[in-house]
């Protein structure tokens, strides 16, 4: 990071400090929670008492950082190749969404104990029989006096088991279509809510995801976020940043797989010669540099653009297709060096490689990258 002139020596700092974290509180214990398949709550509670949460939250709700400490967190997180640790959804997609739509009560009730790891957050929009397709959602919201009637299933939920606030996508006005979904702040503990079991995924499995039943769940007037009808705009405006923070994920994860490679092939011999000697290896590994140095230049002008404000919607759906799928196409060519080890579960690059493929799916699969991007021509 020493190079990288988008990051400030606040930040530099800030790196230093989450490293230390992520060292001393998560890797000790990373292959006991991928077992278990869920990240414990105590962490969340170690992570806001350090200031790893809500980073570009304002005081008086957040860490009153901005979008570069959030950077820090993820790209730490992601280069000591833990994608299963779900912050970023918690910090730098639900809680955004609070600050930008919720009124002061609103911001009030949720953001700071979000900031503490009391309360963990989760965004449900997506449905057994609906992804991207927002007019396919069937989750209903029927207004009643005061209060809404929520009935429906969500699955997919990163921090669908542990959630203790869900930011619900329903649809209130069925027929305007994708013009007539709400978004909906439900708590634990409200009657009809139900957490699924965590579900058995191919990779990232220290990530709890589960599925989210809504049996005529009362929801409050006052837990709508925004207006009424207007999902579809609201959800527009912070979809740049999600897909950044996802191409940040993987553009680090790569950086970080690539030096632990470097490592390997140095170390591991074949035929009596290092791996590193075998001109194949140093060529993949060339590549795999060569094409990580541009994406790293061109990620980090996404982040100095979004910090100024100006990161728009296909750029940043430029950064998410680019970062992705480089990083799933070289994870596979580096997990090809490590020959039969690549294919073990105790070796971190099969980790990355299972990890990373949900990547060019969360946030809007590639196809629909390539449709954004191309709707430019």
């Amino acid at each position: 990071m020493t190079n990288r002139p988008v990051f400030r020596e606040d930040h530099l700092q800030f790196q230093a400090q989450v490293e230390r974290f992520v060292a001393q509180e998560i890797l000790p214990f990373y292959t006991q929670w991928e077992d278990i398949g869920v990240t414990p709550r105590g962490l969340w509670r170690k992570a806001g008492a350090n200031g790893l949460l809500n980073c570009a939250i304002p005081a008086p709700w957040g860490q009153g950082g901005d979008f570069g400490h959030a950077a820090v967190v993820l790209e730490t997180l992601a280069r000591n190749n833990c994608l299963g640790i779900g912050f970023s959804i918690h910090s730098d997609m639900v809680a955004p969404y609070i600050l930008h739509l919720g009124t002061r009560d609103q911001k009030d009730r949720w953001l700071t104990r979000m900031s503490d790891g009391e309360y963990i957050g989760a965004i449900a929009m997506t449905e057994p029989d609906a992804g991207s397709d927002l007019k396919a959602i069937r989750t209903r919201a029927r207004r009643e006096r005061g209060h809404y009637v929520l009935n429906g299933t969500k699955t997919f939920i990163t921090n669908g088991a542990n959630a203790d606030l869900v930011i619900v996508m329903a649809s209130t006005a069925p027929e305007l279509g994708a013009r007539g979904l709400s978004l909906f702040v439900v708590e634990r503990g409200m009657v009809g809510f139900t957490h699924g079991a965590p579900l058995r995924k191919i990779g990232q499995h220290a990530q709890d995801t589960s599925e989210l039943f809504f049996d005529d769940v009362r929801v409050p007037l006052e837990n709508r976020l925004g207006e009424e009808n207007a999902a579809f705009e609201h959800v527009g405006i912070e979809l740049a940043q999600e897909r950044l923070a996802i191409a940040l994920r993987a553009g680090a994860n790569l950086e970080g797989m690539i030096e632990a490679t470097a490592q390997y092939v140095k170390q591991r011999k074949a035929f009596g010669r290092r791996i590193v000697d075998f001109q194949n290896a140093r060529f993949k590994l060339a590549d795999a540099i060569a094409q990580s140095t541009m994406l790293r230049t061109f990620l980090d002008d996404c982040i100095a653009k979004h910090m100024r404000g100006e990161l728009d919607a296909v750029t940043a759906a430029i950064a998410k297709l680019n970062a992705t799928e480089m990083q799933n196409k070289q994870l596979d060519e580096l997990l090809q060096l490590f020959g039969g080890y690549g294919y073990m579960a105790d070796f971190g690059i099969g980790r990355a490689w299972t990890d990373a493929r949900a990547l060019r799916i969360l946030g809007g699969t590639s196809e629909i990258m390539r449709d954004i991007i191309g709707k430019r021509i």
